[in-house]
């Protein structure tokens, strides 16, 4: 397996003035313990990798951005990429990433234009704080040194535990390194040579190359997401306010009619009647939209999609759903959980339970675990115990940021 690279780039500075920037977005973040990886994770409306992406190619200096990510999640990633702006797309390449952070890197430094970048910023993606200003003090930093990274130096005491022993440690100039770290590009390409599988961190690699390495300073919004707590952090830090929780309740019943079954989630289960609508009459996902829309206070499901409008005769309801979760998003805000509530005599729902989470989960774009779908009776009383209809309630909770208002 090639662990490191190869390359017959001379070592001159003799190239255009710019930098390239390496963003590492493959690992499986396994401390997170979330459905997908952690830099998919939305953070003030936008997933955590966007946010690093933004700040690179934004930057005037800035050719080119390489995105290395698990291939798995392409389309997630691709999808996402749709959200920076037309005339900076251009920039970004994505490449697959390695077993190890240092093979990732190495994967990026392949796609790397080699006649134009002078200096090469790697970065991690779950550390989504970069700004302009870091960027520039990093490359200033290049102009006397091999390499630069920001940090922060440390403040609490330090111990050393050896068996039953504790002892002091100073913390005079001991510093908490962050990325971006950034290096001249010869520099680089000779860090990379050869087997680098175990480095954990760039600087690792220039310390044995005995490299000029210096140190800007870091900031407390370069911090690193590794547990899903962090995520509320770092919102905090990087929006400089509290970020907004609101609730909405939704309700909806529809009446059976002759048929062969029912959709409920998305999802078709046998029955003896279907339910009368005008569109699928998905009765869970239209309690769940007016959840989502009582939640930003904008109206109902019949406000936006009129049952006198002919278009949406006979039209999945997915598209309703999909429309409010769209409108949480563009106010920059995040689902955080939602759970319906069927209520019948039939049919049977938990034998579908799991499919309909999943599908509720997707049109959503949040983890299934965020997702509740359950059912209960009556005991055979009212409407739903004579089984003429069936009823659903629901309730969403979002995030939003403070700036944010329902109109």
């Amino acid at each position: 397996m090639q662990t490191g690279f190869e390359t017959d780039c001379p070592k001159t500075e003799h190239v255009k003035e710019g930098f390239c920037g390496i963003i590492v977005a493959a690992g499986s973040g396994s401390r997170f313990k979330g459905e997908l990886p952690k830099q998919l994770y939305n953070l003030n409306g936008i997933p955590v990798f966007l946010h690093s992406v933004n700040a690179m190619v934004q930057h005037p200096q800035c050719i080119q951005c390489i995105l290395v990510i698990d291939e798995s999640f392409r389309e997630q990633f691709e999808a996402h990429l749709s959200n920076v702006p037309e005339d900076l797309r251009d920039k970004i390449k994505m490449v697959e990433g390695g077993s190890e952070r240092a093979i990732s890197v190495c994967n990026g430094i392949r796609l790397i234009d080699q006649e134009q970048a002078s200096s090469i910023l790697i970065h991690d993606a779950a550390r989504p704080g970069l700004t302009a200003e870091v960027i520039d003090s990093l490359l200033t930093a290049l102009e006397t040194h091999d390499g630069a990274a920001p940090a922060l130096p440390v403040s609490d005491s330090l111990k050393r535990m050896e068996g039953d022993s504790v002892s002091s440690v100073a913390r005079d100039n001991l510093y908490r390194i962050q990325t971006p770290q950034a290096f001249q590009k010869a520099r680089l390409l000779d860090m990379y040579i050869g087997d680098v599988s175990a480095a954990t961190d760039d600087f690792t690699l220039a310390e044995a190359k005995g490299l000029s390495l210096t140190l800007v300073s870091g900031s407390d919004a370069l911090g690193k997401i590794t547990y899903q707590e962090d995520l509320i952090v770092m919102e905090k830090l990087l929006s400089g306010t509290q970020p907004v929780y609101r609730t909405g309740l939704g309700y909806d019943v529809h009446a059976f009619e002759n048929g062969d079954g029912v959709i409920l989630c998305g999802t078709f289960i046998p029955h003896s009647g279907k339910l009368k609508g005008h569109s699928d009459a998905d009765v869970a996902w239209h309690a769940l939209t007016d959840a989502i829309l009582g939640a930003l206070a904008d109206g109902d499901i019949g406000d936006h999609f009129p049952p006198s409008d002919p278009q949406w005769k006979g039209a999945p309801s997915s598209v309703f759903l999909e429309f409010a979760a769209n409108r949480v998003r563009e106010r920059g805000g995040e689902i955080t959980n939602v759970d319906v509530t069927l209520i019948c005599e039939a049919p049977k729902v938990k034998p579908h339970r799991d499919v309909m989470r999943k599908k509720t989960a997707e049109i959503l774009g949040i983890p299934v675990s965020d997702v509740a779908v359950k059912a209960t009776t009556t005991e055979r009383l009212g409407f739903t115990g004579r089984e003429e209809g069936i009823a659903a309630q629901a309730i969403c909770s979002i995030r939003l940021p403070s700036h944010s208002t329902a109109d």
